[in-house]
C-alpha cells in the first residue's frame, strides 16, 4: 500500500509539473506577438479548408479514418483543447491526460490520436518556450545522456504502436485504451481517496507543498557506480553531485517510451524523476525538462507518426487554439474558487477519462474474439462510457466558465493591479 501511495504521489507531482510547463508556454504565446503571428499563419490553411468544407486526406492514404476534416471536426478539436486547457489551468494537473482519450471518444482512431496529441505538444513547445531564458541551467552532459535515452524510447514506443496497428487496428485501439485505463484508473482512485480524506480533515487543498531536497531513493541511485559518471549541479552544491549516465539514459528511455505510446510529450514525468529519483536540483531540472519536451515530442511526432500519416494537423491546430483560451480562463478562475473543490474536480476528471477508456475495452475484446459478449451489451457499455465522459467534461467546463463570468469584474481588477509585473514582450 505504501509503495502504491508513493507511485501515486510521484505521478500526481508529474502531472502538476507538466501543467506548470503548459501554463508557462501558453502564456508566452499569448504575450508575444511573434508567436501569435506564427499561430495565425499555421491556422490559415486550416481555415481556408473549412471555408470550402474540404475532405482531402491530411495524412497518407494508409492513415486510419478520420484523416479528413470538416467544420464539425475542427470545432470539436477546439472544444477538446478548451476543456483540456480549463482542467490544466484550473486544477493545475491532469489536462493533458484527457486529450488522447477525448480524441478517441470523438471517433479518432487511437494511433492517429496519439500522433496528433504529440504534434500538438511539439507545436506548442516550439512556439511558446522561452528557451534562452531557461537553458542556462541545463547540465549538458546530463541532458545528452537523457536525450539519447528518450530518443531510443520514442522509437521503441512508436514501433510498438505501429506493429500493433499493422497487425490489427483493433488491437492497437485496445492497447492504447488499456494503457490509459490503467494509468487514469490508478491516478483517479487515489486522487478521489485523497480528496475524501482532505474533506474529513478539513484540509482546504489551497496549500501545496513538497520536498525538493535529496530523497533516500536519489541517494541510493547516485551511489550506483556504473560508468560513465556524470557530474552536475556544481553551481548549487560544493563539488557538485554525480550519477551514472547509464541510469539517466534508462530514465530517458522510459520517458520517450511513455511519450510515444501515449502522446503526452514526456514532460509530465521528467520533473519528478529528476528531482526525486536522480536527485537533481529544481533549477537544473527545469531547463533540462524544457529541452527534453521539445526534443522528445518533436522526434516522436515527426519520425514516428507524421511521416506515416498519423498526425491530424487540423485537430492539432484546433486543440492548440482552444487550449490557449482554456488555460488562461482556468488559471484566472482559481482565484475565486476553493482549493478543495479543485482537488475534487481533479479526481472526477481523471476518473471520467478512466471510465471512458475502460468502457471501450469490452467491444475491442469482442472484435478481437477474446471474449464472446453480445454486441448490444458491449455497444451499450461503450456508449455509457462516452456519455459519462462528455457529461463530466462538459459540466466541469460549464462550472469553470460560469465562475469566470460571474466573477469577471473581480478578476479584471486583480489583473489590472498585477499589470506592472507582467513579463515585458520581447522586441
Amino acid at each position: 500500500m505504501g509503495t502504491a501511495r508513493r507511485v501515486f504521489e510521484f505521478l500526481k507531482m508529474a502531472s502538476i509539473q507538466h501543467a506548470k510547463w503548459d501554463y508557462e508556454v501558453s502564456m508566452n504565446i499569448l504575450r508575444r506577438r511573434k508567436a501569435l503571428w506564427i499561430l495565425a499563419a499555421m491556422l490559415i490553411p486550416v481555415l481556408l479548408g473549412i471555408a470550402v468544407d474540404a475532405a482531402d486526406m491530411l495524412g497518407s492514404k494508409t492513415a486510419y479514418a478520420p484523416a479528413f476534416y470538416s467544420t464539425n471536426i475542427f470545432l470539436i478539436s477546439i472544444a477538446i483543447g478548451l476543456c483540456a486547457g480549463l482542467i490544466t489551468g484550473c486544477i493545475g494537473a491532469g489536462g493533458g491526460f484527457i486529450i488522447t482519450p477525448a480524441l478517441m471518444a470523438a471517433g479518432v482512431k487511437g494511433i492517429l490520436a496519439v500522433g496528433t496529441d504529440l504534434f500538438h505538444i511539439f507545436a506548442k513547445a516550439i512556439m511558446g518556450t522561452a528557451v534562452h531564458k531557461k537553458l542556462g541551467n541545463v547540465s549538458v552532459k546530463l541532458a545528452i545522456a537523457f536525450l539519447v535515452g528518450s530518443a531510443g524510447g520514442t522509437f521503441i514506443g512508436g514501433a510498438i504502436n505501429h506493429a500493433l496497428y499493422d497487425y490489427d487496428p483493433n488491437l492497437s485501439e485496445a492497447f492504447i485504451s488499456l494503457v490509459y485505463a490503467v494509468l487514469l484508473g490508478f491516478l483517479g482512485f487515489y486522487a478521489l481517496a485523497d480528496f475524501l480524506k482532505s474533506r474529513k480533515s478539513h484540509d482546504t487543498g489551497d496549500a501545496h507543498g513538497g520536498s525538493a531536497g535529496m530523497t533516500n531513493l536519489s541517494v541510493k541511485v547516485q551511489n550506483v557506480n556504473i560508468p560513465p559518471a556524470i557530474r552536475f549541479d556544481e553551481d548549487y552544491v560544493p563539488g557538485g553531485r554525480k550519477i551514472s549516465g547509464v541510469i539517466v539514459a534508462m530514465g530517458g528511455v522510459i520517458v520517450g517510451l511513455m511519450a510515444a505510446i501515449m502522446g503526452v510529450g514526456g514532460g509530465f514525468i521528467t520533473f519528478p524523476m529528476f528531482v526525486y529519483v536522480f536527485g537533481v536540483s529544481s533549477m537544473t531540472t527545469v531547463g533540462t525538462d524544457i529541452l527534453q519536451i521539445i526534443f522528445t515530442a518533436g522526434l516522436g511526432a515527426i519520425t514516428q507518426y507524421a511521416i506515416y500519416g498519423y498526425v491530424f494537423y487540423t485537430l492539432a491546430m484546433g486543440m492548440l487554439l482552444g487550449s490557449l483560451i482554456g488555460i488562461q480562463v482556468g488559471a484566472l478562475t482559481t482565484k475565486v474558487v476553493k482549493g478543495i473543490h479543485i482537488r475534487g474536480f481533479y479526481a472526477i476528471s481523471i476518473l471520467a477519462g478512466f471510465i471512458n477508456r475502460a468502457a471501450t475495452l469490452p467491444k475491442k475484446l469482442v472484435e478481437l474474439e477474446v471474449i464472446n459478449w453480445p454486441k448490444s451489451v458491449v455497444k451499450g457499455i461503450e456508449t455509457g462510457g462516452n456519455v459519462i465522459f462528455w457529461i463530466v467534461v462538459a459540466a466541469f467546463a460549464a462550472w469553470v466558465i460560469g465562475k469566470f463570468l460571474a466573477n469577471i469584474k473581480i478578476l479584471r481588477g486583480e489583473e489590472d493591479s498585477a499589470a506592472p509585473v507582467l513579463v515585458k514582450e520581447e522586441a
